[in-house]
């Protein structure tokens, strides 16, 4: 058996600091002191989550290797390539690699906490949202937006007892699958906090999931949302919180423009009335929630281009109608589609609409690991955009994570640190700041692929019955 062997805090921080670099926080540049090792290391061990299980699977070793396998896809996505990696480095520094064996790794990997990665990915958005460029923000206000997706994973037996498939597929043909809800910053597009459950059963819903994150949220902010969120207990609660929220209005919600005062056309004040108490809330919270709520009730219309023109009816606790215009409210909810775009960049760039790991513990860890990677990506957007004058949201995604795994590559290539460090700071930024996302407003594409993917048909039986039916065939 291997003697475990401690790590000095000199190490830890020099090991951390490379995972700092390794996305181009280096001093001097933008938003450079939101993350650093000494940070890293003090989440860490606040949650009991450093270890030095040997001399090469450390803590700061197993965080750079897991990072970069949910920036990577296909086969640099894989266990193998992250030992890989880590060997690569240690040679490259003259010292002993351990064996290509993933057991060690693996192990190491599930050694790392799920409440540090969690506590460190919101510190980097909270800080990053803190030292926003006034250009970034919406009148002088911090904007949130809020938005629910899923993801699927591997069908083993512990993952469907803690992510049981959709009821609608057959036991052994469907896969788990977990709901999440996200909120995300406007302003760095960063995700400040995200929750995730099962799919169905009691308080899974993402309004239920929303409500866990209502901490996150401070006085002044202001949250988009879609209509399916939008109730009057949900909008009392963030009220209360003195949030303003500004929603569609729900499909089951009549407006009527003749009743309220009259602010404009299709613009008035109207009051909504408590209603009975929920089965998920207490006696004491029902009974601080508001029996009225004054809201601004406003329809406005979308005219595109060879489209039907499309009428949208908003409902928001800004009611000052002098600080905010109708134009201004319209505005603001039609930034709620960069958390689609947002949760795209996730699910496709990131690879999260399957994940790889096969116990529900790991799929946890890689779900944390994904949204922390996530955020440093779009932490290090951020300080390109400020170097070149832009908003965050201006430069694409993709693009800067390609320039990010890009220059580990170069690192590897024997260019010395320095050197590095060099062209990263004078030259990388600057080529990620001319990936500017493309604004295509008359763009029509038909949802269709033309490339078949495979002529296989779906699986209909569990894989067994299949197996049995071929094997007797075969006979």
């Amino acid at each position: 058996m291997r003697r475990a062997i401690s790590e000095s805090s000199d190490q830890r921080n020099s090991g951390f600091q490379k995972v700092v670099a390794e996305f181009l926080l280096l001093p001097g540049l933008p938003f450079a002191n939101v993350l650093s090792a000494e940070k890293i290391n003090r989440i860490f061990r606040k949650h009991g989550g450093r270890f030095g299980g040997n001399r090469f699977y450390t803590t700061a070793v197993v965080l750079w290797a897991f990072l970069g396998q949910v920036l990577r896809d296909g086969k640099m996505a894989s266990c193998q390539f992250a030992v890989a990696s880590i060997i690569s480095q240690y040679l490259r520094s003259g010292q002993d690699a351990p064996t290509e064996d993933t057991g060690d790794y693996c192990r190491a990997r599930a050694k790392l906490s799920e409440d540090a990665i969690r506590e460190l990915s919101a510190d980097v958005a909270c800080e990053a949202e803190q030292q926003a460029d006034a250009t970034w923000l919406w009148h002088k206000r911090h904007v949130k937006l809020v938005d629910g997706f899923t993801f699927t994973m591997p069908d083993t037996k512990a993952n469907q007892a803690e992510f049981p498939q959709q009821r609608s597929q057959k036991k052994g043909v469907g896969v788990p699958i977990a709901r999440c809800a996200v909120l995300l910053s406007m302003a760095t597009a960063m995700v400040m906090d995200v929750v995730h459950g099962p799919y169905s059963g009691k308080e899974t819903g993402e309004t239920a999931l929303l409500r866990q994150m209502l901490k996150s949220l401070q006085a002044g902010d202001v949250v988009v949302f879609d209509r399916y969120y939008c109730s009057f207990m949900m909008l009392a609660q963030l009220f209360s919180q003195q949030v303003d929220v500004c929603a569609r209005l729900h499909h089951l919600r009549h407006a009527d423009f003749r009743k309220g005062c009259r602010l404009g056309k299709y613009d008035h004040l109207i009051v909504w009335t408590r209603p009975k108490k929920p089965s998920w809330m207490d006696d004491e919270t029902y009974a601080s929630i508001p029996v009225r709520l004054e809201l601004r009730e406003l329809r406005y219309a979308i005219v595109e281009k060879g489209r039907r023109t499309k009428s949208i009816t908003v409902v928001t606790t800004l009611t000052d109608i002098d600080a905010y215009s109708k134009e201004d409210i319209a505005e603001l909810y039609g930034y709620r589609w960069n958390s689609e775009l947002d949760i795209r960049s996730i699910k496709d760039t990131l690879n999260l609409r399957h994940v790889r790991c096969k116990s529900p513990k790991m799929v946890r860890l890689e779900f944390r690991m994904t949204f922390l990677a996530y955020n440093l990506i779009r932490l290090t957007a951020a300080s390109a955009a400020l170097r070149s004058q832009q908003k965050p949201r201006s430069i694409s995604f993709t693009g800067t994570c390609q320039f990010v795994l890009a220059s580990w590559g170069m690192r590897a290539s024997g260019l010395t640190e320095q050197d590095a460090q060099r062209w990263e700071s004078d030259q990388l930024l600057k080529r990620i700041a001319r990936c500017r996302v493309g604004d295509r407003p008359d763009r029509i594409e038909p949802r269709v692929i033309k490339r078949r993917r495979h002529r296989y048909p779906l699986m209909q039986e569990p894989r067994a019955v299949l197996i049995a039916r071929l094997r007797k065939h075969c006979t």
